[in-house]
Order: C-alpha cells, then sequence, then structure tokens
C-alpha cells in the first residue's frame, strides 16, 4: 500500500488510556493522529497553567512519549519528574519543555510540533484547542463544579460537563483530520474527565457526527469512582451521546472475559467495579459491539493491553 492510500487513523482522548492505546496504533501502517484534551488543572500542569496562561501540558506530555522513539534514557529524561527543590518540586521536565516551547514559539500547537520533531514522533499530535480552558460539571442535583481534578472528588452523580470560557476555539487542523478520518477512535480513560473534554469543544463535535469514516468506542473495563458509578457500557455511550448527539458512535469495543477475583476486590476498595456490556440496550442503540480478550493479564491493574486493542482496531479497517 502506497503512503497516500494509507488508512487515516484518529484517536482522542487524554489521561491514561490514551498513551495505551497510541503505544500500539503507531507500530500499524496508518496515518495516526492524536486529538489529546488540555482542560487538566492537577499538579504540575495545574501551576503552569496559572503561571503561564497555557493550555494544560499534562496529557499532551504522555501522549508525546507513547508516540515518541527516541532513546529510552531521552524519554526517561522527558518524563522526569523533580521531587527536590523548591520551585521545581512536582513538575515533570516535559512539562516545562513544553512550556518553555510554548514561550519560544508563541503558540502552544506550535510548541507540541516541535517537541514531537525532536522526539522523534510517529503520527502526528494536536491539543483539541490554543485555549486555557477550563472544564466545569453540572451535578445531578443542580450543583456546579469548576475544576477537572475537584469534579471526580464532588461525591455528586455528573449531569453534563462543559467548557469556559466560550467559545473555545477548535484547531482548524484536528476538525479537518476527524472529517478526513477512515477510523475515529474514542480512547478509553475518565469518561466525563479526559474523554469528553475533547468531544464537546465546538465544531469537534459536529466533525465527529459528520465524519465518514467510523467513529468505535473503546469501552473501560472498570468503573470510576466519582465519574462512572455503576455506568453499564450502554451508559458509558449515552453519556457520550448526551453531549455530542445520537448517532454519532458506530460501534463499542468491550473486554469479554472476567477479571480475576483478587483483581476486582482490589478495585472494589476504592469503589470500582468491571462495567456491565448491557448487549441488548447497546444493539437497541444501534451500535456493532466488538468484543475481545483486549487487557493485560500480567498486570495488577486493569489496563488495556497496547498490543491487542491495536490489533483488534487494525482489523476494523481491514473489513470490507
Amino acid at each position: 500500500m502506497t503512503e497516500e492510500k494509507l488508512p487515516r487513523v484518529v484517536a482522542i482522548g487524554g489521561g491514561t488510556g490514551m498513551p495505551v492505546l497510541l503505544r500500539g496504533l503507531k507500530n500499524l501502517p496508518i496515518h495516526l493522529t492524536a486529538l489529546v484534551t488540555v482542560a487538566d488543572d492537577g499538579g504540575s500542569t495545574g501551576r503552569l497553567r496559572e503561571e503561564m496562561a497555557i493550555p494544560a501540558p499534562g496529557d499532551i506530555r504522555n501522549v508525546i512519549a507513547a508516540l515518541s522513539d527516541a532513546e529510552p534514557m531521552l524519554l526517561e529524561l522527558f518524563q522526569h519528574r523533580f521531587s527536590v527543590g523548591n520551585g521545581l518540586s512536582g513538575h515533570s521536565l516535559g512539562n516545562l519543555l513544553l512550556a518553555a516551547m510554548t514561550s519560544i514559539t508563541g503558540n502552544f500547537n506550535m510548541g507540541i510540533k516541535e517537541i514531537s520533531r525532536v522526539l522523534n514522533v510517529k503520527g502526528k499530535i494536536y491539543p483539541i484547542s490554543n485555549d486555557n480552558m477550563s472544564l466545569h460539571a453540572e451535578m445531578e442535583d443542580g450543583t456546579m463544579i469548576t475544576g477537572e481534578s475537584k469534579i471526580p472528588l464532588s461525591g455528586k452523580r455528573i449531569k453534563r460537563v462543559f467548557l469556559s470560557p466560550q467559545p473555545v476555539q477548535p484547531l482548524p487542523n484536528a476538525i479537518r483530520a476527524i472529517e478526513q478520518a477512515d477510523l475515529v477512535v474514542i480512547a478509553p480513560g475518565s469518561l466525563y474527565t479526559s474523554i469528553l473534554p475533547t468531544m464537546i469543544t465546538p465544531k469537534i463535535d459536529e466533525a465527529i457526527r459528520n465524519t465518514v469514516g467510523k467513529v468505535v468506542y473503546v469501552c473501560n473495563v472498570m468503573t470510576q469512582a466519582g465519574e462512572t458509578d455503576d455506568y453499564t457500557a450502554a451508559e458509558h455511550v449515552r453519556a457520550i451521546s448526551s453531549h455530542i448527539g445520537d448517532g454519532a458512535v458506530d460501534a463499542i469495543v468491550v473486554h469479554n472475559e472476567p477479571i480475576r477475583k483478587a483483581v476486582r476486590a482490589m478495585y472494589a476498595e476504592e469503589n470500582a467495579d468491571p462495567v456491565v456490556y448491557d448487549t441488548d440496550r447497546l444493539i437497541n442503540m444501534g451500535l456493532e459491539i466488538i468484543e475481545g480478550d483486549i487487557i493485560d493479564h500480567t498486570r495488577a491493574t486493569v489496563r488495556h493491553d497496547t498490543e491487542k486493542i491495536a490489533k483488534l482496531l487494525y482489523s476494523i479497517i481491514e473489513r470490507p
């Protein structure tokens, strides 16, 4: 297959699920684009946002590391987090480099592009916006919570999330990538604080609804306390639909093997349980269900297996 005819795959998300997805996808014969959330406000990222008025660099940093083919020592340096020293305590070197490159280039997206070139990144990485935005949640009882890091701690069920200040300006290249994609993959991760902030940006939601490519949601394997307590797979999709419109998601990828008892017990202590795959509801929603054993069984925690999920997603592209 010639370079021009390689399938175009767009991955959307942030948090811990996005890098896992990308590490496998980067090795496939595809044109890969990652659209990454910039609404994080915790730790090093939050301090840099406040001090330099830039979009959140933390999720971008992890995506750069996942897609980089740089020497391991250079990547370790990029991901290094300072533990001592006055102003540097808690900061990641990669976050500082992204902030510095943004200052040099005058543009967050250009800063990412330059860092990506230095670290030999495979594929393209776009922040969902160059804007320094904040995430808010309206809870089911009408309470408003401001700040990505505070939303899961409220102890209340989330009704919807939204961004400020409005209007958030999406990157034209991000919109174009979705419109031209053969496959759009919504990554697993924190549904309301990592995934939806990327999708509810104006014009991004419209592009997802209107793309000719197939839109596939890789469903979380476990629920998340404070965000998706007791959510079934259908309720994950319903949350996406309520934010960006019905019919936006064409297919859902689910893990179809039992979770080990010891692992379930560990998660139960954090008020998290395996996501129930309510097949009938998913079918009634018009979704194609794609099943597989797609977690890494060598880990003590539940994580998607980067190679298994990449292979499964590539098989979707290859279907006639």
